[in-house]
């Protein structure tokens, strides 16, 4: 509400002015701390857009430093608990009609940005050297059978869900 009103203030200062204002200016938040989650029903209807910050998210929601060389593999961003996470915040964004994106080291790899595809997260956004890798993937895959795919897989009491995306990634002849 406080960016809006801020934007709003700013475009009626321009209009004062006789500046040109933008067509439109489209406000939307970072989900990067697990608080938001609770959050969601609050905060959707007041955004164009979200994006899910995948690194930051993570840290946090296992409370573990992802560069720090010994706490670094104590979590898998394919582990169940981190892409309910993901797909209850690309659900809950469904519901109320909002665009979600996710960016971060996650979006970047083929086989975690697969599982996303999977988990309803139709924008990524990755360093440009990944763009190629990830697309490739993309193009061989059926999404809709993978979404049937994964959805009982994150019921399992498993620490990550790495061996059986790769599984299924290479049985139907998806690079990942």
């Amino acid at each position: 509400r406080n960016a809006r009103e801020i934007v709003a203030r700013e475009e009626r200062h321009l209009a004062r002015r006789g500046d040109k204002l933008p067509r439109s200016v489209k406000l939307g938040a970072m989900i990067e701390v697990p608080s938001l989650l609770w959050q969601l029903d609050r905060l959707l209807p007041l955004t164009d857009f979200v994006s899910i910050g995948s690194n930051d998210l993570m840290q946090f929601l296992f409370a573990s430093d992802r560069e720090h060389p010994r706490l670094a593999g104590r979590y898998d961003p394919l582990s169940p608990t981190a892409l309910c996470v993901v797909r209850s915040i690309a659900e809950k964004a469904d519901q109320y009609d909002v665009p979600v994106n996710l960016c971060g080291e996650m979006a970047g790899r083929p086989l975690e940005a697969m599982a996303l595809i999977g988990l309803g997260v139709r924008s990524i956004s990755m360093a440009p050297a990944a763009v190629g890798p990830v697309k490739s993937m993309i193009l061989k895959l059926d999404q809709s059978d993978l979404s049937e795919f994964i959805r009982p897989l994150l019921d399992e009491p498993v620490r990550t869900l790495r061996n059986e995306l790769e599984t299924y990634a290479k049985k139907r002849k998806i690079p990942v």
